[in-house]
């Protein structure tokens, strides 16, 4: 599997360790958000060496450089995913954590009508929805 985050480290001129290219390999490998603690857990299981504090600041250096982005969701600690160049919303299971990423044209759309209604033209947005999944 490709290394998206190391290669977006070195197109920033991001100095890369052994152990900042193995947090961003475990991170571009994910298909969560992971937060810092389950972050370490996964490092920790290929280099047992690796400090907590050591993929804080990996983190911190990667988010600082614009190649991972963080999300405080509401109730959770700070997760993080690999910014990406096509926008995404997120949907957050309030029961499991889960988190469900989703584009819907409707929404888009209607954030730009919003906006331009009050004068504004769109230039940024985050949009967090958070739900129960219905019992059927």
């Amino acid at each position: 599997m490709s290394n998206l985050i190391e290669n977006k480290c070195i197109k920033k001129g991001v100095r890369l360790t052994g152990q900042r290219k193995l947090v961003a390999r475990v991170m571009s490998e994910s298909n969560d958000h992971p937060d810092v603690d389950e972050l370490h857990k996964r490092v920790s299981k290929i280099d047992s060496k690796i400090s907590i504090a050591t993929v804080y600041r990996t983190v911190k250096l990667f988010e600082e450089a614009g190649v991972v982005a963080k999300h405080d969701f509401k109730g959770t600690k700070a997760r993080y995913e690999e910014v990406s160049e096509e926008h995404h919303d997120h949907l957050i299971d309030v029961n499991t954590g889960e988190i469900i990423e989703f584009v819907n044209e409707e929404i888009e759309k209607l954030q730009g009508k919003v906006a331009e209604k009050l004068g504004y033209k769109l230039v940024d947005h985050r949009l967090e929805l958070y739900g129960s999944k219905i019992k059927k």
